[in-house]
């Protein structure tokens, strides 16, 4: 009996070990999730991870996009600097504040980080943009941690491939509902401002330049951008698609003589460039009739480390203001410019902007 007996507890309680043992594999596996990234590469990645380093251009500013500032271990060295055009390190000062796990910066897009430095912070994983799926493989077997792609798209302007990034993170990062609602925030903007200015005959549009667009570094009156967002968004006659229907271009000045537009805007990032410039050719700015008639606007420079789509924004709303004054006379641009960083970055940063850069959608001065 006694034998019995001892035999059915040895088997209850292998029973119950199998149990626990498939319970503890389905809470081990539950625990890590696999995604496609934006290199199209299939990485196993833990869930809701807590420790992140975010590498290359804009990657951190997706992160903080979702909310999950608080869970950065480590940032690149060019996070550190200079952070008035960056408005989600305005937000969260305390990201350049965290261990450097790299130089960063344009030069550094598509190379690996500082290994030891990236090991000595213990992420639990690796977010980068635009690094190509062959050295993310690489770099994700010599540290043994996943790395996933993302990516901001096309250089200097909205680009949707944005949306996939979001989803591939907040996937991740257990934000699904953040990167939804971050979607949907920016196309019911694109929507508004496109609304506004729908039925416009081109005839009753004036002809715009948009100068010193930030790329890859700050730039002068030279550089502007045939598909530049605030611009597009409020269907603007912009000069620069008679060369090219998108894309960055570096002009000649004849070539802007020529145009002669009725209105220009001024990128922050590079005003001061171009006040050197006009002092050193003022001949130049005075044969264009948006200078002679104090048409010139300044506009807040969002291409740095590429999209800051918020800035980008608030900056399509001046533009509107600005060209088509009787649709955006609810308006008020510093009022809104607020509501719109308030929602990717949970504080108001337009004040810290105009101490940064002077007011929003103002008639920059170029006295001598």
């Amino acid at each position: 009996m006694c034998v019995k007996r001892g035999y059915t507890l040895l088997v209850l309680l292998a029973f119950v070990s199998c149990l626990l043992g498939i319970a503890t594999c389905g809470v081990f596996a539950a625990e890590r999730i696999t995604v496609t990234d934006m290199g199209k590469r299939m990485v196993e990645v833990p869930s809701n991870p807590q420790r992140i380093i975010c590498l290359s251009s804009g990657t951190l500013r997706l992160i903080v996009y979702l909310g999950a500032a608080g869970r950065v271990v480590g940032v690149e060295a060019f996070e550190q600097t200079r952070p008035g055009a960056r408005p989600y390190i305005l937000a969260h000062p305390e990201l350049a504040k965290l261990p450097v796990v790299g130089p960063g910066g344009p030069v550094s897009i598509n190379k690996e980080p500082d290994l030891e430095a990236v090991l000595k912070v213990k992420p639990d994983i690796i977010f980068i943009s635009y690094m190509e799926p062959s050295n993310a493989d690489a770099l994700q077997k010599k540290l043994r941690i996943p790395v996933v792609i993302l990516t901001h798209g096309r250089f200097a302007s909205f680009d949707e491939l944005m949306y996939d990034s979001l989803r591939v993170a907040g996937k991740i990062l257990n934000a699904e509902q953040r990167a939804e609602a971050v979607i949907e925030y920016i196309e019911n903007a694109r929507k508004d401002l496109l609304t506004r200015t729908e039925a416009i005959p081109d005839d009753q549009k004036p002809t715009v330049y948009v100068g010193s667009v930030g790329y890859k570094g700050v730039q002068g009156i030279e550089s502007t951008d045939a598909s530049f967002t605030p611009l597009e968004w409020v269907r603007a006659k912009n000069v620069a698609m008679t060369i090219s229907p998108k894309d960055h271009l570096f002009i000649d000045k004849e070539k802007l003589l020529e145009w002669n537009p009725e209105i220009i805007f001024i990128d922050g990032g590079g005003l001061s460039l171009v006040k050197q410039d006009y002092e050193k050719k003022p001949e130049f700015y005075n044969g264009l009739k948006a200078f002679n008639e104090k048409r010139v606007y300044l506009i807040y420079p969002f291409n740095y480390y590429v999209t800051n789509v918020s800035t980008a924004m608030a900056d399509a709303y001046a533009a509107g203001k600005i060209l088509y004054p009787d649709r955006f006379a609810d308006i008020e641009l510093g009022t809104h410019s607020d509501e719109i960083y308030t929602f990717f970055y949970g504080k108001p940063l337009y004040e810290q902007m105009e101490k940064d850069f002077g007011t929003l959608g103002r008639v920059a001065d170029f006295k001598r």
